[in-house]
């Protein structure tokens, strides 16, 4: 079990990125979001300071979504928070959507056959808020296709598919974009 970290801050689905030094980095194999019993192996209740999720809520089912969010609340601290980012349903880019819906087709290396939901912020905001969650919007599209960012910092958590961080999102345009929250626990 993993405690003796007084801030500690886990990655969920990490893959081979390493964005985030410092941070336990983790895999579906031994730390799956739908199965508390692997989180209960790892963490203490309310004992992680935060949450990293790029890419990996698109693949669960609304009501898999909720469960997860609900599983991560019960082991962050007060005051603790996820970051979690998926593509995002109001980018207003035909090629782009056509990638990340429901069932694919997606890029080889992260076939989109396997998302399950295309999120807007309303949608992502409101599964959080439903499990208990104070949510920030960081990097959004609303309906009009309208681009929105608010500040966020690194530190707390790098998403390498955003307007920040993303060589293809540089400039004017945006190629690639994420929808980003922060979902905070208040109590």
């Amino acid at each position: 079990m993993i405690n003796s970290q007084t801030d500690l801050k886990v990655v969920i689905g990490a893959g081979e990125y390493n964005n985030n030094p410092g941070w336990l980095h983790t895999q579906e194999e031994n730390l799956n979001l739908l199965d508390e019993t692997t989180w209960k192996s790892m963490f203490k209740e309310s004992s992680i300071s935060a949450i990293l999720a790029e890419h990996v809520w698109e693949h669960l089912t609304y009501e898999e979504g909720l469960q997860a969010a609900k599983i991560c609340r019960k082991y962050i601290k007060p005051s603790g928070y996820i970051r979690c980012a998926v593509p995002d349903g109001y980018f207003p880019d035909e090629t782009y959507q056509r990638t990340v819906q429901i069932g694919g087709p997606g890029p080889e290396d992260h076939p989109a056959a396997s998302h399950k939901i295309v999120y807007n912020y309303q949608l992502l905001t409101e599964i959080f808020e439903a499990a208990g969650f104070e949510v920030n919007l960081l990097e959004y599209f609303d309906e009009k296709g309208k681009f929105h960012h608010n500040a966020w910092d690194g530190v707390d958590g790098v998403i390498f598919r955003s307007k920040k961080y993303d060589p293809r999102n540089q400039g004017e345009s945006i190629a690639f974009p994420s929808l980003i929250i922060d979902a905070f626990k208040r109590g």
